[in-house]
């Protein structure tokens, strides 16, 4: 019985699957395969956030997703420090999402 996946998963996935005796069949993505394969995983991950329903879930999907925008910010030459960075220098000028803010429409002026 084959069970079929076609998605991107974390390094160590196959030594998993082999040690439950199983036998995995994968390749080594190149770079536009890889940079498709993190967009495609990023929407999963979104999907099962969305899905979760208790905070110990909520925060293991959260984890992943933080461990995803590592892997997308190295596959572009930066750091994860340096996301944060950007993140904390746009929350300066643009603010949070503490607020819980619903832009509703923009009323334009008139001149």
């Amino acid at each position: 019985m084959k069970n079929k996946y076609n998605k991107l998963v974390r390094d160590n996935i196959p030594n998993i699957i082999k040690e439950n005796g199983e036998t995995p069949i994968y390749h080594t993505l190149n770079d536009e395969e890889y940079w498709d394969a993190l967009l495609k995983k990023d929407t999963e991950e979104l999907e099962e956030v969305k899905e979760t329903e208790s905070k110990d879930e909520i925060l293991k999907e959260l984890g992943d997703k933080l461990e995803l925008i590592r892997a997308m910010a190295e596959y572009q030459g930066f750091t994860l420090d340096d996301v944060i960075k950007q993140a904390n220098k746009k929350k300066e000028t643009n603010g949070g999402f503490q607020k819980r803010l619903f832009l509703e429409t923009v009323i334009k002026k008139e001149y």
